[in-house]
């Protein structure tokens, strides 16, 4: 199977090998593949990759997101409704957002949601045929750092493919950047990224480098770390 895998694929390949090689397992089809009768298509230009022991997607640089249920997305209050916020999380439509989706929230204690503020939340609901519903607790009523942020710092936008690629327990530029700056950061898997340094400058030195690192390799963004560790000493 490994000498099948990361090939290029284009919408409407037949990807005939995965179900000769996979029929004794269930496989897994994550984004950029879709099944039409027996057989298994590609639907998204892209790296067809695979992870053991069975589940199969097409890596893409995608930036349209597509809501997904229960991953972490950031999102922009863009209006109050009675009790329901609509939230932009960068999908075909907005999602809603109870004030009862928050932790301590009840109708007494509502919490302090105003328009224009970024929240980090969690997909309830996504469902094509449905609009999207986010939550700002986890299955046991906790917030585990959801809500509104409210302390400063910096939120861009980035492709697809780089928030996948920083939320990889092994990612080198989480790691270097952690080892040269004290920051806080936020990865949303709509391809929005809340970063906090100590300083305006530091803030917008991390943004910087977390946008140049998706095209390069683990040697590169070391030394580019490096080189930006210095540079920020230079200021100071």
């Amino acid at each position: 199977m490994a000498a099948h895998m990361d090939r290029i694929v284009l919408p409407g390949d037949k990807i005939s090998d995965l179900k000769e090689s996979e029929t004794s397992k269930k496989v897994v089809l994550g984004p950029g593949l879709r099944t039409e009768t027996e057989d298994v298509y590609a639907c998204k230009p892209g790296v067809l990759k695979f992870k053991e022991p069975n589940v199969y997607w097409i890596d893409t640089h995608q930036k349209r997101y597509v809501p997904v249920k229960g991953e972490h997305v950031i999102g922009i209050v863009t209006q109050k409704a009675g009790d329901i916020f609509r939230v932009d999380i960068g999908g075909s439509d907005q999602a809603s957002l109870s004030y009862l989706s928050f932790e301590g929230s009840t109708k007494r204690n509502r919490p302090d949601v105003k328009v224009g503020d970024i929240v980090y939340s969690r997909l309830l609901v996504a469902n094509k045929d449905m609009e999207p519903e986010v939550v700002c607790i986890d299955s046991h009523g906790r917030s585990s750092g959801m809500g509104v942020i409210r302390s400063g710092g910096f939120l861009f936008k980035t492709s697809l493919n780089l928030v996948r690629k920083m939320c990889n327990p092994q990612c080198v530029l989480m790691k270097s950047l952690g080892n040269k700056f004290p920051f806080e950061v936020m990865v949303g898997m709509n391809g929005r990224i809340w970063v906090k340094g100590r300083t305006n400058k530091e803030t917008v030195a991390l943004a910087n480098a977390v946008c140049a690192a998706e095209h390069m390799t683990n040697p590169q963004i070391k030394a580019m770390c490096h080189r930006l560790a210095d540079a920020l000493a230079g200021f100071e």
